[in-house]
């Protein structure tokens, strides 16, 4: 699904035009993405949470030429799904 298609099943499903939508889907991503960047957890009950870790530096090899190449240390996002989404995800088709 992409953030197009999301706007339009939000729009179809409460009836607020598309442009709107539109508006209201940015401001949830960017306001998730600005709290990860604060460093704080996101947590969206029922769905699961978002949240930052830290790799550490290491050595890795360039795939291409085999020579040893210095990572640095970076952080990333991660996602972890609630034990309800897990469950919803696993049900049975009846």
């Amino acid at each position: 699904m992409t953030k197009a298609e999301l706007v339009e099943i939000i729009a179809g499903e409460t009836g607020i035009n598309k442009k709107d939508t539109g508006v209201i889907v940015n401001l949830i991503m960017d306001n998730i993405g600005q709290a990860l960047i604060d460093g704080d957890k996101v947590e969206l009950r029922g769905f699961g949470s978002f949240k930052v870790k830290t790799r550490q530096a290491r050595k890795a090899r360039n795939p291409r030429t085999g020579a040893a190449v210095q990572v640095e240390a970076k952080r990333v996002p991660y996602f972890k799904a609630s034990n309800d989404l897990k469950g919803r995800l696993n049900e049975k088709d009846s």
